[in-house]
């Protein structure tokens, strides 16, 4: 016991390296990790007493604990087997891809992540590009339950709509967004999971995987989680607002029952831009048929644009949103209402409150004009429309010289002897911002605007 043994070098340092591992691993990480929760703790609870729906228990779980859950509830466990069954495979196998479901859909959430880094530069960004404009939140979301879960419905025109509505709604609540394949790739991946959003396919679909993705939307709706949807299911391709896919809708409407303890809230989101990233490659979508992306198209595409975002020297007009009158699940229910039902009255609500900007306002107005315009013409319609729309407006603040600009700079438009002509190649495009237009509202046509186009054709 006490006798001298000699090791060589290597031998004493790994001796020495295992010491240090297995003392860092049973006493020193669990310290470690202890004082860092706790800390993280103290803070979660200072923020929550600043948001208006605190962050919910639920999405602070550790990702495995919530794909436990997920894996062993009863509804995916028949889902299991019933996929089992179908396939003709033993049921381990059917666990097996059902945890591979699991694992590509729940989300890690981060708050130091999502504060610290993700709405930092979610502001800048969105500064940088737009002014954006916000119309106060409706009245009576003041008075919704503070029990109930929330779910955001919104038009989707962009890719910038998830970075837009998540900076807004920032001092309020955190989102958790439904987020296409196209996000799956590092670290672009990390970074979205770690904001709380989870992904799902668009194609390929089977029975198992909804059953998997549907119980996890419902999980998430009965732990109170504060949800963004786009129920449109992709970019609208001519600038309408297109039908309601009613998938992730029956998701989070299956098992609510009208008498149930937590209600969920529906709140209209209306989204606009004067200028759309995609809006090129959405059109070309919607006319061809089809569009090549490539990483060489995305970069060269991008390139020209960064300068002037670092610099805020140039910015692609105005971001306007506006929320609608929330819409309650229960209420809903007990009126004798269904799934198609609801999805066709919450976006109804969504084309009724989407912004007018200035861009699409003199789009409209060029293309009824014919694509030609004296500039004191086109200056008297547009405030038409603006006096008609009112105060409230977007644009309450805003000239046809606003929209004229930044289609200029794009070489849609060109100002030639006072008179604005609309580019041959440019009428898609502008098509598709005026495409944008509330159907209701005809705001380009209030007033004189007819005998003001009539002149000026």
């Amino acid at each position: 016991m006490t006798q001298t043994v000699d090791i060589a070098y290597w031998q004493f340092w790994l001796l020495i390296a295992f010491a240090a591992v297995t003392f860092a691993s049973h006493f020193l990480f669990p310290s470690v990790r202890w004082f860092f929760r706790k800390r993280f703790e103290r803070a979660v609870d200072r923020l929550n007493t600043r948001l208006v729906r605190p962050i919910e228990p639920f999405k602070l779980m550790r990702r495995s604990d919530n794909i436990n859950r997920l894996l062993y509830s009863p509804q995916v466990m028949e889902a299991v087997v019933e996929h089992a069954a179908k396939e003709g495979v033993r049921e381990d196998v059917a666990f097996e891809k059902a945890r591979r479901y699991a694992r590509e859909i729940v989300p890690g959430f981060s708050t130091a992540t999502y504060y610290g880094f993700a709405m930092r530069a979610a502001r800048w960004l969105t500064q940088a590009l737009y002014r954006v404009e916000i119309a106060p939140s409706h009245p009576a979301l003041e008075n919704v339950d503070p029990e109930a879960t929330v779910v955001f419905v919104i038009n989707h025109r962009s890719n910038m709509d998830y970075v837009l509505v998540t900076w807004l709604v920032s001092k309020d609540t955190t989102l958790s967004y439904a987020v296409g394949e196209w996000a799956r790739v590092r670290p672009l991946r990390w970074l979205i999971r770690a904001t709380g959003a989870y992904f799902i396919r668009r194609r390929n679909l089977n029975p198992l995987y909804r059953g998997v993705l549907a119980r996890y939307v419902q999980m998430a709706r009965d732990g109170g989680v504060t949800q963004a949807i786009f129920p449109e299911g992709g970019l609208s391709r001519d600038g309408k607002v297109g039908p309601p896919k009613l998938g992730l809708l029956s998701y989070l409407v299956d098992g609510v029952e009208a008498d149930g303890q937590r209600d969920v809230v529906f709140v209209p989101v209306g989204l606009n831009y004067d200028r759309v990233f995609e809006d090129r490659n959405l059109v070309a979508m919607q006319t061809q048929g089809r569009f090549r992306r490539t990483w060489a198209r995305v970069i060269w595409a991008v390139l020209p644009e960064l300068w002037p975002i670092l610099t805020r020297r140039q910015r692609f007009g105005q971001a306007a949103v506006r929320f609608g009158a929330p819409v309650s699940l229960r209420a809903h229910l007990r009126a004798g209402g269904d799934v198609a039902g609801l999805g066709e009255a919450l976006m109804a609500d969504v084309r009724r409150i989407v912004p007018v900007l200035p861009v699409p306002l003199v789009a409209d107005i060029l293309l009824n004009a014919g694509g030609t315009m004296p500039l004191a013409d086109l200056e008297e319609a547009f405030a038409t429309a603006r006096t008609a729309r009112g105060s409230k407006s977007a644009l309450a603040s805003a000239s046809a010289a606003d929209g004229i600009k930044v289609l200029r700079r794009r070489g849609l438009v060109q100002v030639r002897a006072d008179v604005v002509h609309v580019a041959p190649e440019a009428r898609d495009v502008l098509r598709y911002y005026a495409n944008s237009l509330p159907e209701t509202s005809c705001l380009a046509k209030a007033g004189n605007f007819d005998a003001i186009v009539e002149r000026a054709t």
